[in-house]
């Protein structure tokens, strides 16, 4: 459903580009400007049926971008990383239930030999000397 959705404001947001580049600027000819009279639709005709294209489509890309919001928003996980962790047995005892806390947890991993993994941090380099010939 979401990757529908996507694609779906995707098409949306490539008309909504392509809309916006066939209006005339305030300045002069836009993208979409022609000089003569000849053509499909001219004058106040093309701008108006422009506009209400870009008001529709900018609608429509406000829907989408609402939606696609909720859905992500709903497909989350746990909220709280305790509620996670809460719900894992340790990786040494399969099946076991987990203590209260996250503390009761560190101590279970201490007594078993399993000290939590400390950052490794590279080693620093020593400077090069320059060498002289």
């Amino acid at each position: 459903m979401q990757t529908v959705l996507i694609v779906v404001h995707l098409i949306i947001v490539l008309a909504l580009i392509g809309v916006v580049l066939l209006q005339r600027s305030e300045g002069g000819l836009g993208l979409g400007g022609g000089g003569g009279t000849q053509g499909f639709m001219t004058g106040r005709g093309q701008a108006n049926a422009l506009t209400r294209a870009t008001a529709i489509l900018a609608a429509l890309f406000f829907a989408t971008s609402i939606v696609l919001a909720i859905l992500s928003h709903r497909g989350g996980g746990p909220r709280s990383i305790f509620e996670g962790a809460s719900q894992r047995a340790p990786a040494g005892q399969p099946g076991a239930a987990p203590g209260g806390n996250v503390l009761d947890q560190l101590k279970q991993m201490q007594d078993r030999g399993a000290a939590p993994a400390a950052p490794a941090s590279p080693a620093p380099a020593a400077p090069e000397a320059p060498q002289s010939r």
